[in-house]
């Protein structure tokens, strides 16, 4: 399997920051798109997410994907989980499946608030929950489900989650 060189292009458009990056995996693109819908946001690890997303789809050997990424802030990501799944709440992560014969196609949906306050009550960096929260949405795009509650911990997606965020960061450090 040849890896090509990444071509990573940034550009921020009427108050969105957008990252397009493909990766030619056997001359099959897997794309990724990151996107902040807010102006004001400084520190997205937007290079970091787009890992964490590939990382999950190379641990599924998914060849063909294009998964796109939005940060949301409290306010945008209760009203698409109220239109969406019908719960009146912020979260933290909502993904939706749009595959098909083409391949992985899929859509996730990040809190950045949400995750704001997450990182500090589990004492994780706000890039880390990013990523795990990036992770967490793919895995549900590829088919992974969890139970609710505090089983959710022991699910084999919450293993391979936390699996995959260890090692990206593990890869990180070492770079």
């Amino acid at each position: 399997m040849q890896i090509k060189e990444p071509v990573c292009r940034v550009r921020k458009t009427a108050g969105i920051l957008t990252s397009r990056n493909r990766l030619m995996l056997d001359e099959k693109p897997c794309e990724v798109v990151v996107t902040v819908n807010e102006e004001d946001v400084d520190g997205i690890p937007i290079g970091l997410i787009e890992r964490g997303v590939r990382a999950a789809l190379r641990c599924e050997s998914v060849k063909k994907a294009e998964v796109s990424v939005t940060l949301l802030d409290d306010l945008r990501i209760l009203e698409m989980n109220a239109l969406y799944l019908d719960r009146e709440r912020t979260t933290d992560v909502i993904a939706f499946s749009l595959g098909g014969d083409a391949g992985v196609i899929g859509d996730v949906y990040i809190g950045y608030e949400r995750a704001r306050r997450q990182a500090s009550e589990l004492g994780e960096s706000w890039e880390v929950e990013l990523v795990r929260l990036a992770i967490h949405g793919v895995l549900h795009v590829l088919g992974y489900d969890h139970p609710d509650g505090p089983e959710r911990t022991e699910s084999k997606m919450f293993s391979l989650q936390e699996r995959l965020v260890a090692q990206l960061m593990a890869d990180e450090s070492r770079m």
